[in-house]
């Protein structure tokens, strides 16, 4: 059973936190991680094992990461010995934000609902980023919108300029949000991958476009590319040349036209996090 990969102390320290009896359901497995959702009489909690050298460096991460966070940063309870890492973290109910904003894909949402949902993906990350700390992976499944707002999750990759530093394993992110300077920076070897503010604001106009149309907010076709046919590396030149242009705003314009601001090549030209919260309150 895949149950039985949880190291016994993880085991351990969901009982405790969420009560006897917990139900462990297995929500994802890939990048070296498993992740799963523990439902007890208690509480919810979320559980990361990193399993192998690798995945037990990324959920050791981590940990190091939201300890360094402080209170904000919540860890329920977490361990690390010789070929796994494991934490458990708060369970925040409500729906990704690939989830919240589907109903736009399909073209029978509320407007007014969705703007808020986007609006205060932008607020999330503006505080984040107004306390130094960059997140490093934003996109639509790592945003959750809880009846508190929206709660950024999978910290792995995050890094402070002062409190925490970046990891030399990151390799930027999904290469279709990569903002055009990142893009170039990874494929000419850069390490470590340091996120700014500036390209991680281009990641999240990229990664609510993407929820809001279903689509890549960039516009292969008009350079004769098919994403479909390029790995990674050759994905990532193709960004970094800056020559592919954004789509035409067509599903949704008054907000995508303000995403656009923030999808400029030019990074001191983008708007800051909170800044795009307002543009967007207001469009």
């Amino acid at each position: 059973m895949w149950t039985e990969t949880l190291p016994a102390e993880a085991r351990a320290a969901v009982k405790a936190t969420c009560g006897d009896g917990a139900e462990l359901e297995l929500v994802t497995d890939r990048r070296g991680c498993a992740v799963w959702k523990a439902t007890g009489p208690v509480r919810s909690a979320a559980v990361k094992v990193g399993p192998g050298l690798e995945g037990a460096v990324i959920a050791a991460r981590e940990t190091a990461a939201l300890a360094a966070m402080g209170p904000d940063g919540a860890v329920l309870a977490r361990g690390h010995r010789e070929g796994v890492a494991w934490l458990l973290t708060p369970w925040h109910h409500g729906p990704s934000t690939w989830e919240a904003l589907r109903a736009v894909r399909d073209g029978s949402a509320h407007l007014a609902e969705a703007r808020r949902r986007v609006v205060e993906v932008c607020d999330t990350v503006g505080r984040l980023h107004a306390a130094g700390w960059v997140h490093s992976d934003i996109q639509p499944a790592h945003a959750i919108h809880t009846t508190r707002g929206a709660v950024l999750i999978d910290y792995s990759w995050a890094w402070h300029p002062v409190r925490f530093g970046p990891s030399m394993m990151f390799r930027g992110g999904m290469p279709h949000l990569l903002a055009p300077e990142l893009a170039a920076a990874v494929e000419r070897g850069v390490r470590p991958v340091q996120v700014s503010q500036s390209a991680e604001v281009y990641t999240l106009a990229a990664s609510l476009w993407w929820a809001i149309t279903g689509d890549w907010p960039l516009d292969y076709a008009a350079c004769g590319i098919d994403p479909a046919k390029l790995n990674a590396p050759a994905l990532r030149q193709a960004i970094g040349s800056g020559r592919i242009p954004l789509r035409a705003p067509s599903s949704w314009p008054t907000v995508q036209n303000v995403l656009a601001s923030a999808l400029g090549h030019r990074p001191n030209g983008r708007p800051t996090a909170t800044q795009l919260a307002a543009l967007l309150r207001s469009s």
